[in-house]
């Protein structure tokens, strides 16, 4: 099952070359790029716009946007994010704005009706596919020749595999992905780790060492239970599965895993990969070493468990991990423990990470092509977000104002702003008060300018992470049509159900592991076989 980032490079690379010396061969029946039907420098777009080209339309133009509204930050016309974009740009952006809450329905409506704005941004991979078949949107992918940065950043990235899992069945793509340079993995395990030296113990690198870590905690500390997990245990599931091989969790998705040998598609929670996965954790809740709970509760029990000192481990990322500290601080006392978010454990695969370097990212309407402004709006989205330029913009605000930077480059956020953790207890916030760092806007980038905004601590974790992993590309796309789609949502929900709860029931011990074969029966007879069948086919008839 294990998929190289070498190897699949250069399967794409043999691929490629295939096709080019196919085209070659055959000019006659190449068809035409829609971008070469565009007029260099129509409209307010600059006539000769190239990589790394700082972007300012020729003429003032306001152009509408969707923008998904987080109650953390909301809204406010008069940030400077807005009012420095303009003066830089030369674009206005005009809002409509939907609560966070509302945004996927609401995105849906105005798109079925025709009212779309121009841009439509927060849109994650898989979400445009039912607005393929209508025409409602631009296949983006046909007009990226006007985006001199974003076509070098896929080159110099090597983003092109990762791009293949957004192709739809014409072959066309319809988000413009943020993307980074590398992988960025979040998630871990927090562990305190005066308990480690406490005990005389080392950070665990694997999940069998996990659990000797746990059963030392649980001799030392028998009325407590050490490992009290949040986010409903998705995120620990999640992390796991790749040292065990599968998927689980947040990541379960299309619970549909490639097989490099037999060249398809298998059901991942009926390997027996997710089944060790599953009588791992079992086998952990049977020890008194993890709660129970985990699997159900809301956050606050376990964050009040771990903060207390009534547990020792809990799943974060970097934020949450200095959100712990903050409480911790008062709870504890600043000198009474410490805390750290571990390099992900590995598992009987291996040291695994799996992951992409593209992120959500923007649809446009398709009616934007008819636009005068259109390759205008396109460099401004080129610029915005595929250039260090634009990146810095969008995530630190305006140099002297928000903030500075000193003779290596090392960035200093303004004294009176605060933002993940920096200048605790400032008068104002960047995202709040002046809408940088916003996630309707600030997408991907280089690896040095996403580490700009981390703790020391925080870097050290990512350079680990990638020091010690293995990178296990995304499975090979299945472009479904919207009328395959409906039929494999319609198949997957009821077995998807049936795998969230009795991956859950078989972890707290509600159903034995010995249950196991009768499990894979209930999944039979709900049409697992013929949901496979399906994935196959369509992958198959779409290579």
């Amino acid at each position: 099952m294990l998929k190289t980032y070498r190897k699949a490079l250069s399967i794409f690379v043999m691929i490629l070359c295939a096709t080019v010396l196919a085209a070659c061969n055959n000019s006659e029946s190449s068809s035409e790029n829609p971008a070469d039907e565009i007029t260099p420098g129509e409209g307010a777009a600059m006539e000769d716009f190239k990589a790394g080209d700082s972007f300012k339309a020729t003429e003032p133009i306001t152009v509408s946007t969707l923008f998904s509204d987080h109650p953390n930050y909301p809204l406010n016309t008069d940030w400077l994010f807005l009012e420095a974009l303009a003066d830089k740009t030369n674009i206005t952006l005009e809002h409509t704005s939907v609560p966070m809450s509302d945004y996927t329905e609401k995105r849906s409506l105005l798109i079925s009706s025709g009212d779309a704005p121009y841009i439509i941004p927060k849109t994650y991979p898989g979400e445009e596919t039912q607005f393929v078949s209508s025409g409602a949107i631009l296949p983006i992918s046909d007009y990226v020749d006007l985006m001199p940065n974003y076509q070098n950043r896929v080159e110099e990235w090597e983003i092109e595999p990762f791009l293949e899992g957004l192709k739809q069945q014409d072959g066309k793509y319809y988000v413009l992905p943020g993307i980074h340079e590398n992988v960025w993995p979040d998630y871990s395990l927090a562990v305190r780790t005066d308990i480690l030296e406490e005990l005389g113990l080392e950070e665990p690198t694997t999940w069998d060492e996990v659990e000797d870590m746990l059963l030392a905690m649980k001799e030392a500390y028998p009325d407590k239970t050490p490992f009290n997990d949040r986010f409903q245990f998705n995120s620990t599931l999640n992390i796991a599965s790749d040292g065990f091989d599968t998927m689980a969790g947040w990541g379960l998705g299309s619970m549909l895993t490639y097989e490099e040998d037999s060249d398809e598609f298998i059901f991942a929670p009926a390997t027996e990969e997710y089944r060790q996965l599953v009588e791992y954790f079992s086998g952990l809740v049977e020890q008194g070493l993890l709660n129970p709970e985990s699997v159900t509760q809301e956050d606050e029990p376990a964050i009040e468990s771990f903060t207390r000192g009534d547990s020792f481990v809990i799943n974060t990322n970097g934020q949450t991990l200095e959100q712990y500290r903050t409480t911790m601080n008062e709870t504890l006392g600043e000198d009474n423990y410490s805390i750290k978010k571990i390099v992900v454990p590995g598992g009987p695969a291996g040291q695994l990470m799996s992951g992409t370097k593209l992120e959500n990212g923007i649809m446009f309407s398709a009616k934007m092509a008819d636009d005068p402004n259109f390759e205008a709006i396109l460099q401004f989205i080129d610029w915005l977000l595929y250039t260090d330029e634009g990146i810095e913009f969008s995530r630190w605000g305006v140099e002297g104002e928000t903030y500075t930077k000193d003779d290596e480059g090392n960035y200093q956020l303004a004294e009176h702003i605060s933002f993940r953790g920096m200048n605790p207890g400032a008068d104002e916030d960047l995202q709040v008060d002046y809408g940088f760092s916003q996630g309707n806007w600030s997408y991907g980038g280089s690896t040095e300018l996403l580490h700009s905004t981390f703790s020391e601590e925080e870097i050290e974790f990512q350079n680990q992470m990638h020091e010690t992993k293995e990178l296990v590309l995304p499975d090979p796309n299945i472009p479904y049509d919207a009328t395959q789609l409906e039929q494999a949502s319609l198949l997957s929900t009821p077995l998807k159900d049936t795998v969230e709860q009795n991956t859950l029931r078989f972890i707290v011990g509600e159903r034995s592991m010995d249950e196991w074969d009768s499990f894979i029966q209930q999944l039979e007879g709900q049409n697992m076989q013929g949901y496979v069948d399906l994935a196959n086919q369509v992958y198959q008839e779409n290579k």
